[in-house]
């Protein structure tokens, strides 16, 4: 594995992590979130976050740089930083969150050093 394709994967790896784990054992993934009431919305949101995954691995076998899928993850990741930061504030939410927060900022952070890179190495 190249050191370029490092964080991709480990941003695919986590989001299949976190989309699956809510869908196969609630109870587990609630006792490290905390409880929720509406587990519907909790199973919503794991399986949309799934196809992200296939994003970041598409970056890894495909040699030519996406500035539409380094957008589109960036806007993920900083989404859920930002429900996880304010929700964590309202007092609505686990201090776990805070780790994802923490998490999608490194993301979005690789993510902006891709699209960067990526007019930089642009050629029409």
């Amino acid at each position: 594995m190249k050191k370029k394709h490092f964080v991709p994967i480990v941003q695919g790896l986590y989001f299949i992590i976190t989309g699956i784990w809510p869908i196969v054992h609630i109870e587990s993934f609630m006792q490290i979130t905390g409880y929720k009431t509406d587990i519907w919305l909790v199973k919503t949101v794991g399986l949309l976050i799934l196809p992200y995954s296939i994003l970041c691995f598409y970056t890894v076998i495909n040699t030519k740089r996406n500035a539409a899928i380094a957008i589109v993850n960036i806007m993920c990741c900083l989404g859920l930083a930002w429900i996880d930061l304010y929700y964590y504030l309202k007092d609505t939410i686990s201090w776990v969150y805070l780790i994802d927060c923490a998490l999608e900022m490194i993301f979005s952070a690789y993510w902006l050093f891709y699209l960067n890179y990526s007019k930089r190495t642009y050629r029409p």
